[in-house]
């Protein structure tokens, strides 16, 4: 076999216009640099750091002693997609689900890949409200079809409303991307603003996909507002995708799904089975113990509430350590996104030079706005310990305070309203 470098390859045009993961880059990058030995500090992944709660990983331990290790059901084992449709129904006050329409996939990520394939095509455009998650437009690329971010206001948590949409539709629309609580702002729509998007979609005939991921982290009394609150009439072109990474912290598990009208899932699960054949089996298993034993309960309680004890810690150092930095509040997820464009200039001339120099000076590890779509932005992400977050943060607010100019004099804190 010829060792040249020079293989002749030239991308294809599904893949053309594909670009890496900036989030995983960073977070491969702090990795590489812990393991050299340097003190680093990861405040960028969206990964949390508990473990995953026993009774969940004694189940999927219980499937490979029972030997549950053969291909399952392309679209799930019957018995988790009647404990997710149980789940989604407990969480929207006891709406009928179906659990017909779900389709387990290898995590959400997978579920909304085989949506956005099946769904959009050549000269089909997507919105999708920016800043957004990286995987969002480069999904929505693969299926040849064009994603067209639009900017949150600043004023009301970097959300989008019905206006803007209609201001960036155009005759080939064809579906709108909407994350809530959001990566990576931690924003969370309202159920009235969730019924305006979805009254829109639903008279432009477009599809709604609904990423509710982060849902059960929710800094409010109970999971965030859903589109599966809204009336039925409103949910014909609606995608749902949900699974057990974040609340349930089994990132690793890979374990997601889609719940949708029931020719799209059929489409979805016959994409399924040409691509991956289904999900993890033992996964399967543990993810029936995560939706159907009430004592897992507890455990996604403890975890939601240090997140929210995480949550105000961070809020209360950037508000009387960085005065005047701009942030959007999180009401959900975990994500901290601040502004600092004020730090520009010099060898900084965009957030990725920012969080080049601060990992490379500071050794704490943060991801580009630019990776989101907008270059005055940084996201921190709460993951984490808090012993960590406290260092992270005495190496953060110097940092920027010295880019920034401030000396001690307070200035009033600003915080993006949601």
């Amino acid at each position: 076999m010829s060792t040249s470098t020079d293989s002749g390859f030239t991308r294809s045009r599904n893949i053309r216009q594909l670009e890496p993961s900036a989030t995983l880059a960073v977070t491969q990058d702090a990795r590489r640099r812990r393991d050299l030995g340097e003190q680093i500090i990861d405040l960028s992944a969206g990964e949390p750091d508990f473990d995953t709660p026993r009774l969940i990983a004694e189940g999927g331990v219980r499937a490979i002693q029972e030997g549950k290790t053969h291909y399952p059901p392309n679209a799930g084992l019957f018995d988790l997609r009647v404990a997710a449709a149980t789940h989604l129904s407990t969480m929207s006050g006891g709406r009928p689900v179906n659990p017909d329409n779900i389709v387990i996939s290898t995590g959400v990520k997978q579920a909304l890949f085989n949506v956005c394939f099946s769904l959009f095509g050549p000269n089909d455009t997507v919105l999708i409200p920016s800043p957004a998650w990286v995987s969002y437009p480069q999904m929505v690329h693969l299926a040849r079809a064009h994603p067209n971010l639009i900017a949150g206001d600043p004023e009301f948590g970097l959300k989008i409303s019905v206006d803007d949409l209609e201001a960036a539709a155009d005759a080939n629309t064809r579906g709108v991307i909407l994350c809530s609580p959001s990566n990576p702002t931690g924003s969370v729509y309202t159920l009235a603003e969730l019924r305006a998007i979805a009254e829109w979609t639903a008279d432009r005939n477009v599809w709604l996909i609904a990423d509710e991921i982060y849902r059960r982290i929710h800094f409010a009394p109970g999971p965030a507002p859903s589109v599966l609150d809204l009336p039925d009439e409103l949910l014909r072109r609606v995608v749902v995708v949900y699974g057990v990474s974040k609340a349930y912290a089994m990132t690793g598990w890979r374990l997601g799904f889609a719940l949708a009208p029931s020719e799209v899932a059929k489409a979805l699960a016959a994409l399924q089975g040409h691509v991956t054949s289904g999900a993890s089996h033992p996964s399967q298993c543990a993810a029936i113990v995560a939706f159907g034993d009430a004592r897992v309960e507890e455990d996604v309680a403890a975890m939601v509430s240090e997140f929210h004890r995480r949550r105000d810690l961070v809020v209360d150092y950037f508000r009387s350590h960085l005065p005047g930095l701009e942030f959007v509040e999180p009401l959900g997820a975990f994500y901290l996104f601040f502004r600092v464009d004020s730090c520009f200039g010099g060898s900084i001339g965009g957030s990725v030079d920012f969080c080049q120099k601060l990992i490379a000076e500071e050794g704490v590890a943060l991801v580009p706005g630019k990776a989101f779509g907008d270059d005055r932005w940084i996201r921190l992400s709460f993951a984490a310990a808090q012993e960590d977050i406290r260092a992270g943060l005495d190496r953060i607010g110097p940092f920027i305070n010295a880019l920034r100019g401030v000396g001690g004099e307070k200035q009033s804190p600003t915080a993006v309203r949601d």
